[in-house]
């Protein structure tokens, strides 16, 4: 079972990026999947959560301007960023999780500057 995220990088404020989370061994279409960000010395944090179904949910800090989405054909989730701020500077980390089980991606650094 392998979570591959993907798509971070260096953006300038205002800027936009989309991350990827492909997954192995695992269908993401039976699981809640989400996105966490963690800065250092700080508690990873929700950013954003798309259940199996039912409404998507986000972190106040990114309503408006983040967008978690399926793609079941490619077995991958999304997240999309727009209008990123400094404050969005951190490592992203996938999540997908069942009844019993929780897997993690490895991060993704993702670095809002100009």
């Amino acid at each position: 079972v392998q979570l591959q995220a993907s798509g971070g990088g260096l953006v300038q404020p205002g800027g936009s990026l989309r991350l990827s989370c492909a997954a192995s061994g695992i269908i993401l279409s039976r699981l809640v999947v989400a996105w966490y960000r963690q800065v250092p010395g700080q508690q990873r944090e929700l950013v954003a959560q798309i259940p199996v179904g039912g409404d998507t949910n986000y972190a106040d800090s990114v309503k408006g301007r983040f967008t978690i989405s399926r793609d079941n054909a490619q077995n991958a989730v999304f997240l999309q960023m727009n209008n990123l701020k400094p404050e969005d500077t951190a490592v992203y980390y996938c999540n997908a999780r069942g009844r019993v089980s929780i897997y993690w991606g490895q991060g993704t650094q993702v670095t809002v500057s100009s």
